[in-house]
């Protein structure tokens, strides 16, 4: 499975991006796919998660209301469309791709076995 993300930049804070994550190799039809962000000196953590098939959505609640992670099926793409982002937002984005991952273990970093490169997002205040 190769995972290319994109989309990444520098914007003022109240601002929007949208991430793409463009998937092949594999079938994704059973895998939930995620974002997770790295920013300096911390640890990754989870953003936003999306069931392939079934579309099921989980969202950290840092990101709830302003985030949102969609799939096109077609494309294999993922995307994130980030709105009223803020200057806390900015980090190293990855998108990811797990199989035979349960709804309650989409937050999690051990549930993803393939990993995108990640882009850079910087939200100036």
């Amino acid at each position: 499975v190769q995972l290319q993300a994109s989309g990444g930049g520098l914007v003022q804070a109240g601002g929007s991006l949208r991430l793409s994550c463009a998937a092949s190799g594999r079938t994704f039809s059973n895998s939930v796919m995620g974002w997770f962000r790295q920013a300096p000196g911390k640890e990754r953590e989870f953003v936003a998660a999306i069931r392939w098939s079934m579309g099921n959505i989980v969202y950290a609640d840092s990101v709830k209301g302003r985030f949102t992670i969609s799939r096109d099926r077609a494309k294999n793409t993922a995307y994130l469309q980030m709105n009223s982002l803020k200057p806390e937002d900015t980090a190293v984005y990855y998108c990811a791709a797990g199989y035979g991952t349960i709804l309650s273990s989409m937050p999690l970093i051990r549930a993803y076995d393939y990993w995108g490169q990640g882009t850079l997002v910087t939200v100036s205040s």
